[in-house]
């Protein structure tokens, strides 16, 4: 007869399984992709190496688990913290910029795991997840800049175009700062990336400059949110 784990067993085998994709995450937050190894893995979450590879084939899979589940709340959070945006200044537009800065505030905040997610080199596999990611905040950014078209507060436009043409100018500004931080291990201060950041994103989207002034205060109230 087939040997079938009972519940218990695998309540702890899923227990098991988080306590290594924690131990991952805070390993790559610290240390960047490259210095991190199975060994180190295991070692913070208090186990042999011989454990983790149980779980995965190799750090190739169980990184490619740590990008997809990280990645996965950067966007939830953008999300929520537009939608927030949104239901506090009434606006659309407001909701896009929100986003926008979110991504660049909460990267610039956690720079040794923003860079591993966003720039640093990895394996083919990984990297797999770091293209889903953009897509994922693309297609977010696309229906929020289609919302604010549908209110008149922007023009009509290949939204999802604009939102990738957005992602990849806003990803591409933080390359410099997030390799800088990652090897000097100082954090850098958002305050003026995020205004630039919240102008860019505006002019992009074709907002007139009475809504530039607006969405300037939007992006500090955003920015008040993501402390919290």
């Amino acid at each position: 007869m087939a040997y079938r784990r009972t519940p218990a067993v695998q309540r702890r085998l899923d227990e098991l399984r988080t306590r290594l994709i924690d131990a991952a995450i805070a390993q790559v937050a610290e240390h960047g992709y490259a210095g991190c190894s199975v060994a180190s893995v295991a070692a913070a979450a208090g186990v042999g190496t011989g454990t983790v590879y149980r779980h995965f084939e190799g750090k190739s899979e169980l990184f490619a688990e740590v990008f997809r589940i990280v990645c996965g709340r950067e966007v939830q959070a953008m999300v929520e913290i537009g939608e927030m945006a949104r239901a506090t200044d009434g606006r659309a537009v407001d909701a896009v910029v929100a986003s926008v800065c979110a991504f660049a505030d909460r990267a610039l905040r956690m720079p040794t795991l923003a860079h591993a997610l966003l720039v640093e080199p990895v394996d083919q596999t990984i990297d797999t997840e770091r293209l889903a990611f953009r897509t994922a905040f693309r297609d977010n950014l696309s229906v929020a800049i289609d919302a604010a078209a549908d209110a008149g507060e922007i023009p009509h436009q290949n939204s999802e175009f604009t939102a990738a043409c957005i992602v990849g100018a806003i990803g591409e500004a933080l390359v410099t700062p997030l390799a800088r931080s990652a090897y000097t291990h100082e954090t850098p201060d958002p305050t003026t990336l995020t205004t630039d950041i919240t102008t860019f994103t505006l002019r992009a989207l074709g907002s007139t400059d009475a809504q530039h002034t607006r969405g300037h205060q939007s992006g500090s109230a955003a920015g008040g949110l993501r402390r919290g």
